[in-house]
């Protein structure tokens, strides 16, 4: 089994700032890819940010220059580092990982249980 817990969500004013924390644990391998993913309600969820084990990192259009994130290995943990804030950043953050368990020759695709981020004055 493996599983993804995340933390630091909250209410935050406009222009505030805040950090995510994902920690993956379980039966682990190896883990690939590591992300963060959003939904707001009555919309899709979408990709905010991923980081490859290799280090680069990709981010929505919409966070890009606000949003950073960065990976501990160590730790089997990924941030999401947010600043600047606006309001249509409220959603429910989710992470996701890439993660390959032991005993096994592929990988998989986890979710975490989200943790909702509000922006708001």
């Amino acid at each position: 089994q493996v599983q993804l817990v995340e933390s630091g969500g909250g209410l935050v004013q406009p222009g505030g700032s805040l950090r995510l924390s994902c920690v993956v644990s379980g039966s682990i391998f190896k883990i690939n890819g590591m992300g963060w993913y959003r939904q707001a309600p009555g919309k899709l969820r979408e990709l905010v940010a991923v980081t490859q084990s290799g280090g680069s990192t990709n981010y929505a259009d919409a966070v890009k220059g606000r949003f950073t994130i960065s990976r501990d290995s160590a730790k089997n943990t990924v941030y999401l580092e947010m600043n600047s804030l606006k309001p249509e950043d409220t959603a429910v953050y989710f992470c996701n990982a890439d993660v390959q368990r032991l005993g096994y020759g592929w990988s998989s695709q986890y979710w975490g249980q989200g943790t909702q981020v509000t922006v708001s004055s």
